[in-house]
């Protein structure tokens, strides 16, 4: 269902019967707006503010956009300049948990992104707490932090930041310009007036960015816009991080793929950009936690195909690593099938560093 209706907010579901559920869905969006800008205009009479930095980096829109990525080098960063820096993430799809001064460190209880960052960043904390006034004080009084990053911050109204960053995505920057749920805007377009930084991700795999850039400057004259691509590192064993082979190593091989990402379509772009054929591609839903009955599909298809190599994503391996399913992917096993799983390691290159980086330290000279 979950799957479906995305579908419909991002058009690729067509017919008559489709028209009927977007008309609904259209009346369905027009309330949602109302309420969130009801929300926006509460929440903002009387911001909290906290004891420290307040560096916010969202999107406005449903699906990947790099914000993440963005977050790890931001925080990495600004550690180097001597800064004691704190993550705070929500955590989504993780299992709850009741006890906030638990110190999380699985991929069970923290979700994938913030697990993957925990894992990156080993010597900055990443505190998940769906109340981020809780875990920004927390932050301050545990580990002495001077500036707190929101992953996912944007509609974090109640809070006063320092600064707000807004990720768009240069392949699908605003969808079909409605709010959830007929269309991906999880705000109206107008806020993004608040945003100080927009950062366009994955404009490598856009040529056409002006389009973009118009209506950012149109919207928020005063925006800061930033180009940054993802940029393939090469592919390593799921289970050994340390030996990463070139991305040349499987040019004009034949593999599959999986992911449960919100944009698998950027992922599979990327590899064939590489010069990689894709012979299967095997989508799962956003987050999604897999089974041991979902990598027997994936194994017994390629090998139907013939084929050896299985890619998937950072994000995907960090959930099947921390899963049940762990065991069947060592390389002893995975030579057994007859086939390897590699990942594709992906680092977000910012195009103007030092003009980013610029008006992050201009923070602290307020």
């Amino acid at each position: 269902m979950e799957r479906y209706l995305y579908s419909l907010a991002t058009d690729r579901s067509r017919g008559f019967i489709a028209a009927i559920i977007k008309f609904f869905l259209f009346l369905a969006s027009a309330i949602y707006g109302l309420v969130i800008r009801a929300l926006i205009f509460l929440y903002r009479l009387s911001p909290c503010r906290l004891g420290c930095k307040v560096i916010s980096v969202g999107n406005i829109t449903l699906g990947g956009t790099g914000k993440t990525s963005l977050v790890k080098v931001i925080a990495g960063y600004l550690q180097q300049r001597g800064h004691k820096v704190a993550i705070l993430t929500r955590g989504y799809k993780r299992k709850k948990i009741t006890n906030y001064e638990l110190r999380i460190t699985n991929y069970e209880n923290m979700g994938d992104e913030p697990y993957m960052l925990q894992m990156s960043l080993a010597d900055i904390p990443v505190i998940v707490d769906s109340n981020r006034v809780r875990s920004a004080n927390r932050a301050i009084s545990e580990y002495g932090t001077d500036t707190v990053i929101f992953d996912d911050g944007l509609q974090q109204w109640r809070i006063k930041k320092d600064l707000e960053i807004v990720t768009i995505d240069a392949t699908n920057p605003f969808g079909n310009l409605h709010m959830i749920p007929r269309g991906i805007l999880r705000e109206p377009l107008s806020c993004l007036k608040r945003a100080d930084v927009f950062v366009l991700t994955k404009t490598n795999l856009n040529a056409d960015l002006e389009s973009i850039k118009d209506i950012l400057n149109k919207l928020n004259p005063s925006g800061l816009i930033i180009e940054s691509i993802h940029q393939p590192q090469g592919f390593y064993n799921i289970h050994d991080l340390e030996e990463l082979s070139d991305t040349e190593s499987l040019k004009g091989k034949t593999v599959a793929l999986f992911s449960g990402i919100g944009d698998p379509d950027s992922f599979e772009n990327l590899i064939t950009g590489l010069g990689i054929q894709v012979g299967l591609s095997f989508r799962f839903a956003d987050h999604h936690n897999y089974t041991r009955e979902d990598l027997d599909k994936i194994i017994k298809s390629s090998r139907d195909k013939n084929i050896d190599t299985v890619i998937t994503t950072q994000k995907d391996a960090a959930r099947l690593c921390e899963s049940g399913v762990s065991p069947r992917l060592r390389s002893g096993e995975q030579a057994s099938y007859g086939l390897r799983i590699l990942v594709l390691r992906i680092e977000l290159l910012i195009k103007d560093e030092q003009g980013f980086y610029n008006r992050l330290l201009k923070l602290y000279s307020l």
